[in-house]
């Protein structure tokens, strides 16, 4: 099997590349995976290190938007696992251009390539935060989109064409939607690792709001696996949630990140809300419990402070990113 990874030098692309190479997924052993990767401010060939002399493993750099470049290279590949998306939801917030071009456009011209490459499955990785905002329960996969960002609302349009493809042309074609993801090798502008960097250099971090916005926490390990999972034995057509199960408020977040970094309330500082910010996401996973036997098996607490040591260990990854983060 020959995989194709686009944004595979992204936080949860390098991690589903490393494993796959490791042969941590059954189904996937001894699969060659081919890394597209455009290489923006957050892709980083230094979080495929650990892989990059696998002769498994090969490198493209290229843009999903490039049509002439996938031509090239789809021919050859069987399979597409697609995270390269535009992702962080203040720069949508400021500028929604790059979102719509790259996860609309972008999406589209792949699964154009793909199709007349003749690739034998195609998974599509997107984010519960279509569904928009949820006060109580949880959403299934039912649930309409109600997306309330501009980087949500390009990520359901994308869905969208997604999902067009395997009703107009019968694509195998299936996708997941993700509540948010923490772990190591995570770009230092999203919260817990802009947090965790900030407190370990004695800096202040800003919580948005009253920090009574509550998300559902998913080890980038349990992602990936749950991917995975529906890579293989998914059905067509089909969406499938992928949470982690434990739900916390941006307060109560902060404050376990404080302990763990052992600062005090002192190194927060408060800052105006996000525009349009959701109260709360939370993924319903019995789908994909049900069909595909998925649980999470990464603790949040162990995994959180797993995550801290790495950043503590691993100075040298962060710190010129930190700067790029500043510039981009």
């Amino acid at each position: 099997m020959r995989i194709l990874v686009t944004g595979g030098a992204g936080f949860i692309g390098s991690n589903f590349v490393r494993r796959t190479l490791e042969d941590a997924y059954p189904g996937l052993e001894g699969a060659d995976v081919v890394v597209y990767d455009a290489l923006t401010y957050s892709g980083n060939l230094a979080n495929l290190a650990p892989v990059a002399g696998n002769p498994r493993y090969s490198f493209v750099h290229g843009d999903i938007r490039d049509r002439a470049l996938l031509e090239q290279v789809l021919p050859t590949i069987d399979t597409v696992v697609h995270f390269a998306a535009e992702s962080h939801v203040d720069r949508s917030v400021r500028d929604a251009g790059p979102f719509v071009d790259t996860n609309v456009v972008g999406t589209q011209r792949l699964l154009d390539a793909s199709l007349t490459a003749g690739v034998q499955r195609f998974l599509h990785v997107s984010t519960d935060e279509v569904y928009g905002s949820i006060a109580e329960g949880s959403w299934d996969e039912t649930r309409p989109l109600e997306p309330n960002s501009p980087y949500s609302a390009s990520k359901a349009g994308s869905d969208l064409l997604a999902r067009s493809y395997f009703r107009t042309h019968g694509m195998n074609l299936s996708i997941t939607r993700c509540s948010n993801n923490y772990g190591p090798y995570h770009f230092p502008e999203k919260v817990i690792p802009l947090f965790v960097t900030n407190l370990i250099d004695d800096k202040h971090v800003p919580l948005y709001g009253s920090g009574e916005n509550i998300r559902d926490w998913l080890h980038v390990d349990d992602h990936t696996r749950g991917i995975a999972l529906v890579l293989e034995g998914g059905r067509a057509g089909e969406i499938y949630n992928i949470g982690g199960g434990t739900e916390l408020s941006n307060r109560q977040l902060t404050q376990l990140l404080l302990d763990a970094t052992g600062k005090d309330w002192s190194y927060v500082d408060e800052a105006p809300d996000r525009k349009g910010h959701d109260l709360r996401y939370s993924v319903d996973i019995g789908k994909i419990r049900s069909e595909l036997g998925y649980e999470p098996r990464v603790p949040f607490e162990q995994g959180l402070a797993d995550v801290v040591q790495w950043y503590r260990d691993n100075r040298a990854w962060w710190e010129p990113l930190t700067a790029r983060a500043a510039l981009a």
